[in-house]
């Protein structure tokens, strides 16, 4: 039977006595979210909030969070979020933001204390789930084919509608002018836009040194598919070497029809628009620039825009790791790779160093939702 956050937060009233016995975090029992709540940004309250006393402090490592730097990513962005006490806490920060010079670390930490109650959320089976991280790449571009550059970014064709299913990729490549009906954008490296169509929007730079922003306008459609796995199985690269890093080197070692016979086994294709390049961040899904290190994408059918969540994932042992993921971040994109409760993508900024840093994310997740107070 799917359970709903009411029957969740009835099950933590049960729970409550056992969970602030031993608030260390990493035995607090975990709860899941709706199976089926609404679609982001309907104007539906949730119901209802979690019980009184089960605050933010229960959660691991929450004395250790940069609250200020929580406060601030979630207040620029909270006007997405729909429900009304959800509304009600932005109103509050938005109040101590413009009354308070400045906010203080201390402020920010009772603002969440007082204002929010925490739900945790689930696997079906009750494990961890994945946390990955994306980032907004910065490619050279091209105004005309010339040499290497010879994949063309393309626009949306004309009347496109989300869920809209187009050819695959093979057959768009084939004959782009057929499958946009409007002239490219840009040219680029054909790993390049691959690449950029994975992380659904970068930033370009002309031979004039002038820059623009690419960003998802459109899909065909199609399943996302990996292509690391086959890709070490044919062989092309070892099993254990599959990073970002190591398959773009290879396809762009084996530019033209072997490299495009590779990329074509993921049959998604991501249509851009072009925007003047602002110096800062992509907006996500949600309309609103991502703060670095702050956002994350998650599936719609188990989070809304504006949802503050608290993420909890360890690195240990893992190849590459360069350490765990803990804090406070807000819920403003979303991925076609993005399925499930507790699943996250993690923004980590523009650039070279913020894609070397996601592509050795890979970490097991845990995810708490923190539930605006009346």
């Amino acid at each position: 039977m799917r359970r709903t956050l009411r029957a969740a937060a009835l099950a933590l009233t049960g729970a409550l006595t056992v969970l602030l016995a031993g608030c260390g975090g990493a035995g607090a029992p975990i709860l899941p979210l709706p199976a089926v709540p609404p679609a982001p940004n309907q104007p539906v309250p949730y119901e209802p909030a979690a019980p009184t006393g089960f605050s933010p402090v229960t959660l691991p490592g929450w004395a250790d969070e940069d609250h200020l730097a929580a406060f601030n990513a979630w207040t620029d962005s909270c006007r997405v979020a729909r429900e009304p006490r959800a509304r009600a806490q932005c109103d509050r920060a938005m109040q101590i933001r413009r009354t308070s010079k400045p906010v203080t670390p201390s402020m920010a930490r009772a603002f969440f204390e007082s204002g929010f109650s925490v739900v945790a959320a689930e696997t079906p089976d009750g494990g961890p789930g994945l946390l990955t991280a994306y980032f907004a790449p910065e490619y050279s571009a091209r105004r005309r084919p010339g040499g290497e550059f010879d994949m063309p970014v393309l626009a949306p064709p004309a009347g496109w509608t989300r869920g809209q299913t187009l050819p695959p990729r093979a057959q768009i490549e084939a004959d782009p002018q057929a499958a946009s009906g409007a002239a490219p954008l840009a040219w680029m490296r054909a790993e390049d836009l691959f690449f950029m169509q994975i992380q659904g929007s970068g930033y370009l730079t002309f031979e004039d040194g002038s820059k623009a922003r690419a960003a998802y306008a459109a899909d065909n459609g199609q399943k996302f598919a990996g292509i690391a796995r086959p890709m070490a199985d044919q062989g092309l690269l070892p099993a254990n070497g599959t990073s970002g890093e190591a398959i773009r080197a290879w396809l762009a070692a084996h530019r033209g029809p072997e490299a495009r016979a590779v990329m074509a086994l993921n049959p998604r294709y991501i249509f851009f628009s072009l925007d003047p390049d602002d110096g800062g961040d992509p907006n996500g899904a949600a309309g609103v620039p991502l703060p670095a290190r702050r956002a994350i994408a998650v599936d719609p059918a188990h989070w809304r825009y504006g949802d503050l969540v608290w993420i909890s994932a360890d690195g240990g042992h893992l190849a590459g790791a360069r350490g765990g993921y803990r804090g406070l971040v807000v819920a403003l994109d979303t991925g076609s790779a993005i399925r499930g409760p507790v699943r996250a993508d993690l923004y980590m900024g523009r650039g070279e160093a913020a894609g070397e840093e996601a592509g050795a994310v890979r970490h097991p997740l845990r995810m708490w939702l923190l539930v605006p107070r009346a």
